[in-house]
């Protein structure tokens, strides 16, 4: 099906490096496919500069918050936070790990491993958010994480979550995979292994305790999605239809 679909269309839309690379090794020539990032509105999403001038004493002050909004599906990994936060509670007293997304039984499957560890305290539910409302999480929040699972989807995915969090100035962890190192290099985020918790953990810590460097690994990755602001990535789309016409 795939096959017989790009080689009747005149031209091939896809959502990143890794999925052009996927298929132009099996279907078509490269040049045929163009890719249009899933990049955040940049109208809603609108740009902050990465806050650099916080102390990495100020931390220790006040809550830490941790934020994960989107799918909650196992791929997604809400169960390697909860996890990780059974880990991290002992290194940050204050932390929270506060959720946004619409309410599945992956949820209740990763809450009643919370309340397996008593992390209930420790975890705030804001049920599902328009992108108003997830812009307001995120601005509230001091760290953003993507716990992606190991599968061959979140090995090819590049999550506009990254690039949400970017455009607000928050730092955030992401899955070292092929997919997003395609646009980010080693220095542009912070990392941890797909599908594992104990280094999900260890970069939370990291984060939580080296405000000052990490402030700069977001104003290095705020440089690769500013290349790719939504703006952008609508006007290469544009140009791509109009050279068809």
């Amino acid at each position: 099906m795939e096959k017989r679909s790009i080689a009747f269309s005149d031209l091939v839309l896809t959502v990143n490096i890794a999925c052009q690379n996927l298929y132009s090794a099996r279907s078509c020539r490269r040049d045929k496919i163009r890719v249009v990032l899933n990049s955040p509105d940049d109208h809603i999403f609108r740009f902050r500069s990465a806050n650099l001038n916080e102390s990495n004493g100020e931390m220790l002050a006040k809550s830490y918050s941790i934020l994960y909004h989107g799918s909650l599906v196992a791929r997604n990994g809400l169960d390697l936070a909860v996890k990780a936060l059974e880990t991290i509670r002992r290194s940050i007293p204050n932390v929270k790990l506060v959720i946004c997304g619409d309410r599945t039984p992956f949820l209740d499957k990763a809450m009643e491993l919370a309340r397996e560890r008593q992390l209930e305290n420790n975890i705030d539910y804001l049920g599902v958010q328009n992108l108003n409302g997830i812009v307001a999480a995120i601005s509230a929040s001091d760290l953003g994480i993507i716990p992606n699972q190991k599968n061959i989807f979140t090995e090819i995915n590049t999550p506009t979550r990254i690039f949400e969090y970017l455009a607000l100035g928050k730092p955030v962890i992401a899955p070292r995979t092929r997919a997003i190192q395609d646009y980010f290099g080693d220095h542009d985020l912070l990392y941890f292994e797909l599908g594992n918790a104990e280094d999900l953990a260890r970069q939370i810590e990291y984060a939580f305790s080296h405000s000052k460097e990490v402030a700069e690994i977001t104003q290095r990755g705020q440089g690769v999605y500013l290349d790719h602001t939504w703006t952008r990535e609508k006007s290469q789309f544009l140009d791509a239809v109009g050279e068809l016409v």
